[in-house]
Parts: C-alpha cells; sequence; structure tokens
C-alpha cells in the first residue's frame, strides 16, 4: 500500500484540508506556475463508471502540469471478471505515478489502494466524493473568504458528495445542516465519526427531515440530483419522495440574504432546482465546475510531486 493515497476526505487532517485549499487558490491565480509539476508523470485514469467533469477536469488539469494522463474504461480491463483488482493495481504500480479511480463500490477502491505501491485517488465512489469536496470547500473560500462558521445547507440524498461535505465542513469549522427524506439520510458511521471530529473542534454537523431547519439563515445552499447513476430504477418513487427538497426562490428566501446556489451537477432542471435560481445571482454553479480542476491540480501536486 501507498504511503498516501485520497479515498475520503477523512483521509487528511484539518492542516492538510487547509493546506490543500489554500494551494488550490494558488493554482487557479497562476497555473503556469505549475506547468513542470508533473513533468516525466504519468497518471492513469481508471474510469468504471461515465464521466464528463471528472474525467475533463483530470485530464487537462494533469496536461497543465506537463504529465500524460492515460484513460482507461473498464470495459478494457474487466475489473474482477478477466483480471482482479489486486493485480491491476500491482501492473499499473510498475508503469504510473498515480491512480485516479471512479467506481461504484468504496470497496473496490480499497481493495485497489491496498494493493497499489502509488497514490491512489477517489475520483468518485458510492461512499464520497473528495475532489468535489475539495472544490466545493476551495469555491465557498473563494466566495466567503473563511470556511469557519460558515452554514451550508444540503438538501437531498444523502449520498457520496453530503459524505465529503460532512467529513470537509466539520474539519474546517463549517456548520454543516444535511436535509433529506426519511430513509435517505447519510450513513451512520460518517455522522458519527464527524461528531467525533467536532469534539475537538469548532464545526457542526446535524441531520434533518425539515428543511426549514436546515434553510433558515445558512450561507451556503447546497443540492444535488435525487437519482444517482445506478439507482435509475427508483427515479419516479424519489421525485415524490424528495419534492419538498427542491432549491427554488421560496428556499432562497429562506437563506441568508448574501447566501450562494451550489450544484456538484449534472443537474436537472425542475427537480432538484429550478432554472431561475440554478442561472440567478446566487449562483456559482460554474465557479464550482471550474475549480474542480485547480483543487484536482492542487491534490496531484501534493501526492505526486
Amino acid at each position: 500500500m501507498n504511503e498516501r493515497d485520497l479515498l475520503s476526505l477523512d483521509d487528511v487532517t484539518r492542516e492538510e484540508l487547509h493546506y490543500l485549499i489554500e494551494r488550490a487558490a494558488d493554482v487557479k491565480r497562476d497555473p503556469k506556475a505549475y506547468s513542470q509539476a508533473l513533468k516525466g508523470r504519468q497518471v492513469v485514469l481508471l474510469f468504471e463508471k461515465p464521466s464528463l467533469r471528472t474525467r475533463v477536469s483530470f485530464e487537462a488539469g494533469i496536461t497543465r502540469m506537463g504529465g500524460h494522463a492515460i484513460v482507461v474504461a473498464n470495459e478494457e480491463i474487466g475489473l474482477d471478471s478477466r483480471e482482479s483488482i489486486e493485480d491491476v493495481a500491482r501492473v499499473l504500480s510498475r508503469w504510473a505515478d498515480g491512480i485516479v479511480m471512479r467506481t461504484f463500490g468504496q470497496d473496490r477502491l480499497e481493495r485497489l489502494a491496498e494493493a497499489a505501491t502509488v497514490p491512489v485517488i477517489n475520483a468518485l465512489s458510492d461512499f464520497s466524493h473528495p475532489c468535489q469536496g475539495l472544490s466545493d470547500l476551495q469555491t465557498i473560500k473563494e466566495k466567503k473568504e473563511t470556511l469557519e462558521d460558515v452554514s451550508l445547507a444540503y438538501l437531498g440524498d444523502g449520498n457520496n458528495v453530503a459524505h465529503s461535505l460532512m467529513f470537509g465542513g466539520a474539519k474546517m469549522g463549517m456548520d454543516i445542516r444535511i436535509a433529506t427524506p426519511p430513509g435517505h439520510e447519510p450513513f451512520p458511521q460518517v455522522v458519527e465519526r464527524c461528531q467525533e471530529i467536532n469534539a475537538g473542534n469548532i464545526g457542526k454537523v446535524s441531520v434533518t427531515n425539515v428543511v426549514s431547519e436546515a434553510v433558515f439563515g445558512a450561507h451556503v445552499l447546497y443540492t444535488d440530483v435525487w437519482t444517482s447513476m445506478g439507482k435509475e430504477s427508483e427515479a419516479e418513487k424519489r421525485a415524490e419522495e424528495f419534492s419538498r427538497f427542491q432549491v427554488n426562490s421560496e428556499i432562497v428566501g429562506m437563506a441568508d440574504p448574501e447566501a450562494i446556489v451550489m450544484h456538484c451537477l449534472p443537474a436537472h432542471r425542475g427537480q432538484e432546482i429550478t432554472a431561475d435560481v440554478m442561472d440567478g445571482p446566487r449562483s456559482v454553479v460554474w465557479d464550482q465546475a471550474e475549480n474542480r480542476q485547480w483543487a484536482q491540480m492542487a491534490l496531484l501536486d501534493w501526492l505526486l510531486s
């Protein structure tokens, strides 16, 4: 196993997370200063799930840093069918300087990291989306100038993105409020872990089924799709269960007057967020998407340079 991987934002300390957020801002200010940071380095992007933002932002970022990205789809390997995850990790470690994996199961990612001898980065799993969380924190810091005491209301499914916001927000002293329909709360072990983090920190994490409890006075409103990849059969049922959790003008009116609106994309306008809010003056969705590249460049610089 490699000395450092990033499989979750719980893998880094508060100080390391602060460093990465500041470094991401530095990369954004002067990307040319990092143009040789990965010179001669090879990074494999291993994708078991479809991707737009994650693939392009990683590939573009690696190229900007003078490295070479090798994109491999699962059908080209057949993880655990043609060849075991462990054997793939061992082989790729001989050729590449790092592996970025986008997969369905966190267990598959952990097996890859355990067998690999180069850094492994989680580009999304069912449990966590740390690269999204890192760029989200960068965006909030950019817009609010601080993270401490900033309140974020997340409305929707207690999924991988919610988990990453909880881990990162707790470590950075934020007030993270998760509002979900009953039965769709974040994993209990994530809530418990965030409570442990908060025991020695000024951050807060709470979970509720009441939208107003999360939204009232919040500095940041955040939402995600109601039906993630792999759960398409539940789409109709979820649309009914989640209807009260839509981010619309009424919800925005309950938040802080200077609240910003975030969405990790792709968005289904008219479902989890209305078009007028997503395209409105409070939205920072496109800045948030852009920051994926800068945050991931900072992460690659930290792990590989």
